[in-house]
């Protein structure tokens, strides 16, 4: 009677076990259906004149004679050495 109860139990397990993979299956085709993400714009890139960190220009400081720079700390440093 034990045999029968455990050769019951492994029988749900495995059934439960491939109705998992099933549905594991089912979702990999539908997500290689899904239109793919829209990719950002490239943004435009500048050297700090300070140090020649490489930054987007969006964040970058500027000092407004056309210098960029990644901090203020870097712009008021440029600013006095320039003095």
């Amino acid at each position: 009677m034990k045999y029968l109860l455990v050769l019951l139990v492994i029988v749900v397990a495995v059934g439960i076990w491939r109705n998992k993979r099933r549905d594991e299956v089912a979702e990999r085709k539908t997500a290689g259906t899904r239109p793919a993400p829209a990719l950002k714009q490239p943004q435009n890139m500048v050297a700090c004149a300070h140090c020649g960190l490489h930054l987007p220009q969006a964040d970058a400081v500027t000092d407004g004679e056309n210098h960029y720079y990644c901090s203020a700390e870097h712009r008021s440093l440029a600013q006095q050495s320039r003095h």
